[in-house]
């Protein structure tokens, strides 16, 4: 081993003992009277060798001598090139002039939102991360922000759900900011936003952490998804963009149905009826109604630069538009599924969505001088989902059309409103002292408006399928109406101070010192009633026509006795039956962190750093499981070490190692005895959850052959202490709840990151250079996991009792392998007119959606493959169009139970094809 290293060190030091010289000078602002430029872009043409400029202009470059194209560039600005032949060291200063109209989007991409910028920052940053920016987020046809993320390494997501798994570990285990700033909920369920409501129209990156760092919040186990909105640069814009689609599967429909109530844009909110419990006061149908089911999205989006005296400049950026998706899906689905293989309920469904999303965000950034910058955010987002669902079948086979039969109408539409303001500061004091702030308030209100459901059975139990149909009289929850309103709303503040110290002999700073402060003050308030049809046993019931149910539901049959409207409280003799099931939560995290950033020599560079954090969590209820009502909380300081490595081993290779301990909070929904009801089951929150620790390491050799190409392979190891998970209780109903189900889970793996040019040729045409490039890219992830299961545990922690199938077994939504490919042809066929053809290819192994319980098996999601086409072209100055046919294979998602005996298939559907038309104009 000696020898080893012996020789990997001569290696080394033969490799860089030739000569170096340096390439230094000031870039400076043409637009501002010549004063120095921060942050603009000088590179090696053709190589990933480069840097930015700092506070005053300056820039640093070492390289061996020979002869260069240097490249400089900044956004909004035109860039220039320098051809140089290196023997000594070279002094060279640019000034930098704001670009034309025609070279705006160019230019603009050279910063953050292209791909080799971004590569950049990745080669200089310490920490481990990755990145996907708004040129790759254009090229790969990808519309929204969770479609996005699942393009980069050990990112999939859960096909019939909005759930994000990051190495294995779901939505309890990631977070999700804004600008640095977090987000909150718009589902109860869920801990993070959904991220398909954030159109990529206003993303200029995303930046994905997936080990931890002190400058997040210590919530976190799998990764921190922060997005960076858009911001104007240069000359003035305004563009429109308008486009159409359809979903194979719902075209193919002979008629498309959906519920009556919300309205095309989906801000429909309906009202509870004042008090519905003395007569039928529901003003919206219970039957179907068609619809056309064609895709559409219109879009406006635009930008200027104001110039005051002294300098002074406010950039403005504005984007709004709207979006809507049809979608059709059937399949089928079994729930209650014995160890013998045998299912309780057994049903084929259809199920029509339609989905719209309104987005409004508008950015200001003012800059008084170089040193100090106020920017703030605004974003609006008003998404819908609006879904009608057949359930056909055995609803159970005990006691409800246990022969077939069975017909269970779901209708649900759900709303969720976002409201995002932000205010950011940027400030340097002097050559060594720089100051952040940044202050947030979000608003989020979800609703679902008069959920409908209506369950119906044979009247001849021997004949199912052609026997006439009448209510279920089995609960009186069978058939019911359903109002929910969740509110969140949550202040957050960060401030940062940074010291640099310690000079080297090159007059470069070697150390940084940076200490904060950040504080979340979230307060989420949830209100629902169920308005239950309790059926009338003692009496003939007539049958029900499923195209006509308001003939049975109404007035008249209210009045006549066939049913009567109650809550879970009770009928209109209950003095409070009105009163909602509620639960309301604050919580309170004050942190503070400090670490140390030092370069040890000029090859390695090392950030050690610390945060504490104070979290604070209360919780109360007043729910049909608890009607008396109750409170919980909890109080706890954690402590979190992070440490970060990064060793330059040659000129185009790193080597970085990181390390960190981090904590993961239940859920307030999880820690409320909330009983929420759907067709395939119930869940209801345990008031004993208490959070889980984690300790996370990275390993990453990273190669960056030249600009635009990388390769890297990442080593990574996850320990969780006292997991959460969601698990079958023990109990007549076989509800679902959530439990500290064991001492710990595993998770390990590697990633591989591979982009390369396999084309990149220019020729002249007419004294333009034209390009031709052929690219592919890659990424996998392979990853092992486990974690223990003790029933044992979960009995003396809890009120509840589970028997774990297994004594141990894989993560939840944890794939272990999961591999996403790109292949893209771009060819320029004039100054303004070009072509560009993108495949891309995921493919996600199997995966537990659900641990095992009671003897059965767990249940799995199979793997599955997918693969889009997009085709983009610009066909003058001002026009561009765009082709996507997305899921063109439309595999069949399925769902299998994993018994000792065999599979058991219980789910299955397919997607259907997506086709869609845009077109765009640049009105200036």
């Amino acid at each position: 081993m000696k020898k080893l290293l012996l020789l990997i060190s001569l290696f080394t030091t033969i490799a860089f003992a030739q000569d170096k010289v340096q390439i230094s000078g000031k870039v400076l602002d043409g637009e501002m009277d010549n004063e120095p430029l921060l942050g603009a872009t000088v590179l090696i043409s053709g190589t990933t060798t480069g840097t930015q400029t700092d506070f005053d202009g300056n820039y640093i470059l070492e390289v061996s001598p020979g002869t260069y194209t240097l490249e400089y560039s900044y956004v909004g600005y035109n860039s220039t090139k320098e051809n140089i032949i290196l023997s000594a060291n070279k002094t060279i200063n640019k000034t930098l002039e704001a670009n034309s109209l025609e070279q705006i989007v160019i230019v603009a991409q050279t910063n953050r939102e292209k791909e080799s910028t971004l590569l950049i920052t990745q080669k200089k940053a310490v920490e481990i991360k990755q990145q996907i920016g708004a040129q790759e987020l254009a090229k790969k046809g990808i519309s929204d922000v969770a479609t996005a993320i699942t393009k980069l390494s050990g990112i999939s997501k859960q096909e019939g759900s909005n759930a994000i798994f990051v190495r294995g570990l779901g939505d309890r285990y990631n977070s999700t900011t804004l600008n640095g700033l977090p987000l909150p909920s718009n589902n109860p369920s869920r801990k993070n936003i959904s991220l398909d409501i954030f159109s990529t129209d206003i993303v200029e990156y995303i930046d994905v952490n997936k080990i931890y760092h002190n400058k997040i919040y210590g919530d976190f186990g799998g990764a921190n998804v922060n997005i960076i909105s858009k911001n104007h640069h240069g000359k003035g814009t305004l563009k429109i963009g308008y486009g159409s689609g359809y979903n194979f599967n719902a075209i193919n429909e002979d008629k498309f149905y959906l519920q009556d109530g919300p309205n095309y844009f989906g801000f429909s909110n309906q009202k509870q009826p004042n008090n519905p419990l003395s007569g039928y006061k529901f003003t919206t149908s219970l039957d179907r109604e068609t619809k056309s089911p064609f895709n559409q999205s219109f879009s406006l989006t635009g930008g200027t630069k104001f110039d005051f005296k002294s300098n002074h400049k406010l950039s403005v950026f504005t984007t709004t538009s709207f979006s809507n998706n049809f979608s059709y899906v059937e399949g089928v689905t079994k729930g209650g599924v014995t160890t013998d293989g045998v299912a309780r309920s057994d049903y084929s469904y259809d199920s029509f969505s339609y989905k719209t999303n309104t987005t409004g965000m508008l950015n200001l950034s003012y800059w008084f001088n170089h040193n100090n910058t106020i920017k703030t955010n605004s974003l609006f987002i008003n998404s819908s989902n609006k879904n009608l669902s057949d359930y056909s079948g055995t609803i159970d086979s005990f006691d409800n059309a246990e022969n077939g039969g069975g017909l269970i109408r779901r209708s649900t539409f759900n709303k969720t409103q976002l409201i995002v303001n932000q205010l950011l500061g940027e400030h340097k004091i002097n050559d060594r002292i720089n100051l952040n702030w940044a202050l947030g308030y979000n608003s989020v209100l979800n609703n679902t408006p008069d959920r409908r459901q209506i369950m119906l059975v044979p009247t001849d139990n021997n004949n199912p399928l052609t026997s006439q149909k009448t209510v279920s009289d089995i609960s009186d929850s069978n058939s019911h109406r359903y109002f929910e309103e969740l509110n969140e709303n949550e202040f957050a503040t960060n401030i940062e101070s940074s010291y640099r110290f310690s000079k080297n002999e090159d007059n470069e700073y070697k150390g940084k010192f940076s200490f904060g402060y950040s504080g979340r003050f979230k307060t989420v308030d949830l209100e629902a009633t169920q308005f239950n049809f309790a059926i009338n046993r003692t009496i003939n019931q007539p049958n029900v026509d499923v195209n006509n149910l308001d003939a049975y539901f109404n007035q008249t049959n209210l009045t006549a006795g066939y049913f009567k409207i109650k809550t879970f409280r009770g009928g209109i003799n209950i003095q409070n039956a009105l009163d909602p099931q509620t639960y309301s939560g604050t919580q309170t995290i004050n942190s503070g962190f400090g670490n140390i950033q030092y370069s040890i020599n000029s090859k390695l560079i090392t950030i050690i750093g610390l945060r504490a954090e104070h979290v604070s969590q209360e919780i109360e209820w007043m729910t049909s499981l608890d009607p008396e009502g109750d409170k919980n909380s909890f109080d706890k300081v954690e402590i979190m070490p992070n440490a970060s490595f990064k060793y330059e081993l040659t000129e185009k290779q790193n080597l970085k190692l990181a390390g960190s301990k981090s904590y993961t909070l239940p859920q307030f929904k999880e820690r409320a005895p909330f009983l929420y009801e759907d067709v395939e089951g119930s869940k209801y929150g345990n008031p004993n959850l208490y959070p889980s620790t984690n300790y996370n390491a990275d390993l990453r050799w990273e190669y960056f052959p030249k600009s635009g190409e990388v390769i890297s392979i990442t080593g990574f190891g996850k320990l969780i202490q006292n997991p959460i998970n969601e698990v079958i209780i023990a109990s007549a109903a076989n509800d679902i709840s959530w439990v500290n189900s064991g001492k710990q889970a595993t998770i390990y793996g590697a990633e591989l990151e591979f982009k390369k040019d396999i084309i990149n040729r220019t020729r002249t045409k007419k004294e333009l250079e034209l390009t031709n490039k052929l690219t592919f890219g890659f990424n996998g992830a392979f990853m092992v996991s486990d974690q223990d299961f003790d029933k044992n545990k979960v009995t003396t922690e809890n009120d509840l009792t589970v028997n774990f199938t297994n004594d141990n077994g894989k993560l939840t939504g944890a794939s272990e392998v999961l591999l996403n490919g790109d292949i893209s042809f771009f060819k320029e066929f004039s100054k303004h007119g070009n072509l560009s053809t993108t495949i891309v290819g995921n493919y996600s192994s199997e995966s537990v959606y659900a641990i095992g319980s009671a003897g059965k098996g767990n249940l799995v999601n199979e793997g599955f493959f997918t693969m889009d086409i997009i085709l983009k072209s610009k066909i003058s100055k001002r026009i561009s169009t765009g082709i996507s046919i997305k899921n063109i294979l439309n595999s069949e998602i399925k769902r299998y139970q994993d018994n000792e005996t065999g599979k058991v298939s219980v789910k299955s559907f397919k997607k259907g094809v997506n086709a869609s038309l845009s077109l765009k104009y640049d009105l200036f």
